[in-house]
């Protein structure tokens, strides 16, 4: 095992790219961490430099008013498994939420029985991702919903802490504090300048947390916002993918009327230990 410094992470990044969109959300932390993003985790390989599996961890370190999660890619699961039940790279005392390869699942909850640790499988996704600006299609919006749009603040924290799945608690409070604060975010405005739609970016560049009021959906809100974060990730030189719940298939369209394609032979797998 090894914790990678600076100049290494450097490496992983340009590794990792060789590898999308299966190696996407371990290269979003990376793309992020070396774009001088605020950072609460640090990157952990089985060996260097010709690494099998790279995992992104809670930097022991710091900190965290949130758990940043464990996000894992692996090219030998055998290895990933020895790491995981025979080397002390995860504390497994505290609350771990994460993600990885699906097929990944069963090895995963054997871990925990051997570890003594509950499980959870919480859902499984697709990574959908543009894989050339040029597909991105021409806004179809005016210059009226154009003049709507602008980004989140620290007032809007508890509005979408309360509409967001898997938020409505201090964790997840403090969570999308942290992402307003420190990355992307779009949204549309009512005529008193409240949110009324809008869509952020995860810690690990994802684009996420998207949701309209119920009142203004069916108005194309959605779309228009998703369209403006992909100019906006494209013009800071992130990557531009998302992760959709394989049931949310509105979304999946969305996105896929965006330009967005996936590898249809892959799904990631978000998991929680010691719920």
């Amino acid at each position: 095992m090894k914790i990678l410094q600076k100049e290494q992470v450097l490496i992983a990044e340009r590794v990792l790219l060789k590898y999308l969109p299966r190696s996407f959300q371990v290269y979003g932390y990376l793309c992020g961490f070396n774009r001088n993003k605020p950072s609460n985790v640090q990157f952990i390989v089985d060996q260097w430099p010709d690494f099998q599996v790279i995992m992104s961890r809670p930097d022991r370190e710091q900190e965290h008013t949130f758990v940043p999660d464990t996000k894992i890619y692996c090219t030998d699961e055998q290895v990933l498994k020895k790491m995981l039940t025979q080397e002390d790279i995860i504390d497994w005392s505290t609350y771990i939420p994460g993600a990885c390869n699906a097929s990944f699942t069963s090895m995963l909850k054997e871990v925990s029985t051997k570890r003594q640790v509950s499980y959870r499988r919480l859902l499984v996704t697709h990574s959908m991702y543009l894989p050339d600006s040029t597909f991105l299609p021409k806004p179809t919006f005016g210059s009226e919903v154009e003049s709507k749009i602008s980004s989140l603040n620290l007032s809007h924290v508890d509005l979408v802490n309360r509409t967001w799945k898997y938020g409505g608690d201090e964790r997840g409070y403090n969570y999308i504090t942290f992402l307003i604060s420190n990355f992307p975010s779009c949204c549309i405005t009512d005529d008193q300048g409240q949110p009324v739609s809008w869509i952020l970016v995860y810690d690990y560049l994802a684009m996420g947390l998207m949701y309209t009021l119920p009142k203004y959906r069916r108005k194309g809100y959605a779309k228009v916002l998703a369209h403006a974060m992909v100019r906006r990730l494209l013009a800071d030189g992130f990557p531009v993918y998302c992760q959709i719940d394989e049931e949310n298939v509105q979304s999946k369209k969305l996105f896929k009327n965006l330009g967005f394609t996936e590898d249809p032979s892959y799904r990631d797998v978000c998991f929680e230990y010691n719920i």
